[in-house]
C-alpha cells in the first residue's frame, strides 16, 4: 500500500497537468480572424470644408490655398467662383485650366491641385469612448487612430468588442474586432474608409 503523502502528491500533479491541459485548449480554440470586411476604398472627391491647394505655374504671387465653401464652390484665381464639389484633384485642375485658355487668360497653363484636408469626409464612433461623435478622415485612418482621436475607451468599454459597419454599393456590411487582438499583433488594425461606423460596446459583468 502507498503511503498517504505520496498518493496525495500524485493526485496534486495529475490536478495541475489537467488545469493545465484545459488551458491550453482554451488558447488553442480561440483563433483571432481578421476583420471580415471589404477592402476600404479611398475617397478623394472634394467637398464643403475641404482644404485643397491649386498652383499655377509661373503665377506665383497668387494664393495657393483654398477652402472649399458650404454650398461647394471656392473662389479660385482669374476664374472666380467655381463648383468644386464632387470633383477629384485632377478634374479641378483640369477645369480651371480650360477656363484659364477660355477665358483667354493663359496661352497653355500648368495647374496643379492636392488635396491638404479632407474635413467633409467622416467616420463616426459610439458607444464606450472618452468623447463619441464624428471624426475627420484623415489620411491612413485605422481602428486605434480613432479610437485615440474619441480620447480612449471608457472605463466601460469591452476591449474585444468592437464594431465596425460600412457602407457598400449591395448594402451595410458589419464585422466585430478585438481590440486587445490588435494591441497583440495577432490581427492587423483595421483601415477605416470615409463613412464607416464604430460602435465600442460595454462590458457586462
Amino acid at each position: 500500500m502507498k503511503p498517504l503523502r505520496t498518493t496525495l502528491a500524485a493526485r496534486a500533479r495529475r490536478a495541475a497537468a489537467t488545469l493545465l491541459l484545459v488551458a491550453v485548449a482554451g488558447c488553442v480554440g480561440r483563433v483571432p480572424h481578421a476583420i471580415d470586411l471589404p477592402p476600404p476604398q479611398e475617397v478623394t472627391t472634394l467637398g464643403p470644408g475641404d482644404v485643397f491647394e491649386l498652383h499655377i505655374v509661373g503665377e506665383d504671387k497668387l494664393p495657393t490655398a483654398f477652402t472649399v465653401s458650404p454650398d461647394g464652390t471656392a473662389d479660385l484665381p482669374y476664374v472666380k467662383r467655381v463648383q468644386v464639389a464632387g470633383l477629384e484633384p485632377q478634374q479641378l485642375s483640369e477645369e480651371v485650366r480650360s477656363k484659364l485658355v477660355a477665358m483667354q487668360i493663359l496661352v497653355d497653363p500648368s495647374v496643379s491641385v492636392s488635396l491638404k484636408d479632407l474635413n467633409s469626409k467622416r467616420i463616426e464612433i459610439l458607444g464606450e469612448v472618452q468623447k463619441p461623435g464624428s471624426l475627420p478622415m484623415g489620411s491612413g485612418m485605422t481602428l486605434l487612430r480613432a479610437i485615440s482621436l474619441a480620447g480612449g475607451f471608457s472605463a466601460m468599454a469591452n476591449h474585444g468588442k468592437v464594431m465596425i459597419r460600412r457602407h457598400t454599393r449591395t448594402g451595410t456590411k458589419a464585422a466585430t474586432v478585438s481590440v486587445d487582438d490588435i494591441m497583440e499583433n495577432r490581427i492587423p488594425d483595421p483601415q477605416l474608409q470615409a463613412g464607416d461606423s464604430i460602435d465600442v460596446a460595454q462590458r457586462v459583468f
